[in-house]
């Protein structure tokens, strides 16, 4: 009988494939294949719809996918997460495109790839882990929302022959892996289900309804508008909205699949991956993209794949299916996929984080968080503008972690502040607040023991409160900084402005 720990040896090993154990292991091989097609027929009617969203041909968002796939394979920081032409990159391409035209989707690509290769170039990827555990279970659950809505028009008022297809996926995708472990059950689904289709003869809405499916690959691109001023104008607020939005939804999943498969992954690596990857797919392409998270999921979670290997097949079966097999794809019924997406969004929720004990354990304030989290992602579709919110919300409520309690000597000749807690940037404004300027004797002294100076704005802060005091009369003396703290203020202080 195997023992837990030869479990969790063989778990944790299997975590960490690299490229070389998976090509010399027939069994992981046929694993990661099989993960990455499953993983490609899966992007197919997202990318195709994403590509309505952001005005341009089917094709454009399918030979960009392909184009991204396979050069982050090879250079992202993130083994076995996918990335495509993603519907949040869409959102932000599709006004400027409405507006302008598609000759513009290049030069605003290309200077959005420019931006995040620097973003990772500079190593402030490494923000990320400032991310808090809140705002990731919202982004985590409002990403499962999404998925699965997305799916219930391709189910819902549908046929009832729609809803015997759907009920044969759920059961495939559900129950196979009981029985038969060695060939993802989602695959299965795909191939009986369009058999079935096929053999019948059964008229449901199929692959081929979401957009042409017209075989070849396109030329490359080459820029149609003037390098000038005027164009810059028109496509810098598009670009740094591809850059931004791009690295956030990538990096975010990044950490996602950390935590699933309990591995590190390189963000900065990552970053400047996916400005690269995005520069290509802008010349032979013609759209940008960033990492594609429920297809993500139906790879590392359905399909277990662990390795870059699994990536490169999905690519290069996306290739195919774009190339010599469209027709074939085509034909796959929409419903199947939509059933597999949906057993992918029900994976997705953490529903650990909503059962009624666990909110009732956790502070009030990190459940708002993730619940805005949750509301705003699902209510502009929008998954990094989700984030940038409830972001913006932590980081007003860790605005005020700064406290000091007064203590007026016995002959009322001086009073003594007790600061606690971190002086950056948002703390420190509010310190200004915790002082009695009219009231208080000549003598102040702030005593800072228990505090620590992080940036310039703490000592042009402390600056304001001695000023304000000067006005009153009163002398101020700061006590008990740190070496490093000390440093720093006798070294900024009166020199700010």
């Amino acid at each position: 009988m195997t023992n837990s720990n030869d479990v969790a040896t063989s778990q944790r090993v299997d975590s960490d494939l690299s490229v070389e154990r998976v090509l010399h292991s027939p069994a992981l091989l046929t694993r990661e294949c099989l993960a990455g097609v499953i993983t490609a027929l899966a992007l197919i009617p997202e990318v195709i719809s994403f590509s309505v969203i952001a005005g341009v041909d089917p094709k454009v968002s399918l030979v960009a996918s392909v184009v991204l796939c396979l050069t982050l394979s090879i250079l992202g920081g993130r083994p076995a997460m996918v990335t495509a032409a993603a519907g949040s990159v869409a959102l932000v391409i599709g006004p400027m495109v409405h507006a302008h035209g598609v000759e513009y989707i290049l030069p605003a690509v290309v200077m959005g790839g420019v931006i995040q290769i620097l973003f990772g170039v500079v190593g402030l990827a490494r923000m990320m882990r400032y991310i808090p555990r809140s705002v990731m279970l919202g982004f985590v659950n409002a990403l499962g929302v999404l998925i699965f809505f997305a799916q219930v028009p391709h189910v819902w008022g549908q046929a009832s022959l729609v809803w015997i297809l759907f009920a044969a996926t759920l059961a495939i995708v559900l129950l196979l892996p009981r029985i038969l472990k060695s060939v993802p059950s989602p695959l299965v689904a795909i191939v009986v289900v369009t058999a079935v289709a096929l053999l019948m003869d059964y008229r449901v809405p199929n692959v081929g309804d979401e957009g042409p499916m017209s075989a070849g690959l396109p030329g490359f691109n080459t820029f149609l508008v003037p390098l000038n001023l005027q164009t810059l104008q028109i496509v810098w607020p598009t670009a740094l909205s591809i850059a931004f939005v791009g690295l956030m939804e990538s990096l975010l999943t990044a950490k996602l699949v950390d935590d699933i498969t309990d591995t590190p992954s390189s963000k900065r690596r990552e970053s400047w991956g996916l400005g690269v990857a995005n520069i290509f797919a802008g010349f032979y392409g013609g759209i940008a993209g960033c990492a594609m998270i429920g297809q993500t999921i139906v790879n590392v979670e359905l399909g277990k794949a662990r390795s870059r290997v699994s990536t490169v097949a999905a690519g290069l079966v996306l290739l195919l299916l774009v190339t010599g097999l469209s027709q074939i794809m085509a034909q796959i019924p929409m419903v199947v996929l939509a059933g597999i997406m949906m057993v992918v969004a029900v994976k997705t929720v953490n529903w650990h984080s909503l059962q009624p004990a666990t909110l009732k354990r956790m502070p009030w304030p990190e459940t708002l968080v993730m619940v805005l989290t949750v509301l705003v992602t699902v209510w502009t579709g929008n998954l990094a503008l989700g984030v940038v919110v409830a972001i913006m919300l932590f980081a007003r409520r860790i605005a005020h972690v700064i406290h000091a309690e007064r203590q007026l000597s016995e002959d009322g000749e001086s009073v003594r502040y007790q600061v606690r807690g971190p002086l950056f940037f948002a703390s420190s404004n509010d310190l200004f607040e915790h002082f009695d300027y009219a009231h208080d004797p000549k003598k102040v002294i702030i005593d800072l023991t228990h505090a620590q100076i992080w940036d310039a704005s703490s000592v042009a802060a402390l600056d304001g409160i001695e000023y304000r005091y000067q006005r009153y009369g009163a002398q101020v003396t700061i006590e008990g900084l740190d070496v490093r703290s000390t440093d720093f203020h006798r070294r900024l202080t009166g020199n700010l402005g």
